[in-house]
């Protein structure tokens, strides 16, 4: 069901009707099924900036991809062409990022990634009209690979899901990480057992692990991990360690060092307000995703006030500018519109009875990703 100017989250006004709105935002991301949380929290943030900003020409759409790419290919099609819509955002998985984002932008159509960042849109497949607010897939890997040097990790068993962000998160790991590689596995997307692999843990003389297993995978290997007595340090990606997943893994993720480059206790005045007025909102504490989410209106915001939609080339100016207080603090895009950001080390902790993240130090400053020099713009 379409929602129009409407926020599935507690207490979020509606917005302007169709005829009033200045800007159309069409929002497709996955609020069902497996992954439904990272696009809840990415639609929450959202929305959340929306109300923040009390603008009235504002309307959002907002659609379950459901993970299929057959259909976010379908609504993308029906909010551009039956919608009209001026901006696309919203998808988590690479896979329907690829299968949408290509058409979108050739359509005159600007798209605001809150979230996936694959490889094959940094470089040579880059767009003027595509704008990443989250990451290059690959940089919060390169940032575990970075840190696992620094801890003296010498002999990792890495593992990911084999589709685009998988590929790109073990390329990433091994662009940074000097050690060897004591296995490397692709498992299927949205696996939930993993015994066979942790058994070639067991064997492979490993001293670390690393993956990247966003959603439920990542709670299923957590659990059968800590289950199966392998005590190996495991290193990975914030999106296996983030807010909604630490709750349910529990214990088992105590102490586990991970890479973002956002996190709740980030001192930065915009991430203390967003951090406090996303708890008053909706009863819990934000992910990364919900930061993701809420820096990408707030971008969108920032761009309103500088041009009009309806030119491209002035609002495309607009949102290069980058204009706005991100939660994570210095926030600029590089050439290829993709983040020049910090990246951070977290550390598992619990504080009361809620599992969290704390950081623990930088992996890496000002990083850029390792496409931008094939992207021709």
């Amino acid at each position: 069901m379409t929602l129009k100017a409407l926020a599935l989250g507690a207490g979020i006004a509606a917005l302007a009707t169709a005829a009033a709105a200045d800007v159309k935002v069409g929002m497709i991301t996955t609020l069902s099924g497996g992954g439904a949380g990272l696009g809840i929290d990415v639609r929450d943030g959202f929305m959340l900036a929306v109300k923040q900003s009390g603008r009235d020409d504002i309307e959002v759409l907002i659609e379950d991809d459901q993970r299929k790419p057959d259909v976010a290919v379908q609504l993308a099609d029906k909010m551009i062409q039956a919608e009209d819509v001026d901006v696309l955002t919203g998808i988590i998985w690479s896979n329907l990022a690829m299968a949408v984002v290509p058409s979108a932008v050739n359509q005159d159509v600007f798209y605001l990634s809150p979230n996936a960042g694959p490889s094959a849109l940094a470089g040579q497949g880059c767009h003027q009209n595509y704008f990443n607010v989250a990451w290059q897939n690959d940089n919060l890997h390169e940032a575990a690979g970075a840190y696992a040097n620094d801890a003296g990790l010498a002999n990792s068993f890495i593992l990911a899901p084999n589709y685009p962000a998988g590929q790109d998160a073990l390329t990433g790991y091994k662009r940074f990480y000097e050690g060897a590689l004591a296995g490397e596995i692709y498992t299927q997307l949205g696996q939930t057992d993993y015994a066979s692999e942790i058994a070639q843990i067991r064997a492979s003389g490993a001293d670390s692990v690393f993956f990247f297993l966003p959603g439920g995978m990542g709670i299923s290997f957590l659990k059968q991990y800590a289950d199966s007595g392998v005590d190996l340090p495991v290193v990975g990606p914030a999106f296996s360690f983030d807010q909604g997943i630490l709750q349910a893994v529990g214990a088992a993720a105590l102490g586990v060092k991970n890479t973002s480059q956002w996190s709740k206790d980030l001192d930065n005045a915009a991430n203390t307000a967003f951090v406090a007025s996303f708890q008053e909102e909706y009863g819990r504490l934000p992910s990364l995703y919900a930061s993701q989410g809420f820096d990408t209106a707030n971008l969108l915001i920032s761009a309103m006030d500088k041009a009009d939609v309806s030119d491209m080339d002035a609002f495309r100016a607009a949102l290069l500018e980058a204009d706005f207080a991100s939660t994570r603090g210095d926030f600029a895009f590089g050439p290829n519109h993709h983040p020049v950001q910090d990246i951070y080390v977290r550390e598992v902790i619990r504080e009361g009875d809620v599992f969290t993240n704390k950081i623990i130090g930088t992996a890496l400053t000002d990083h850029a990703d390792a496409y931008a020099a094939d992207c021709k713009m």
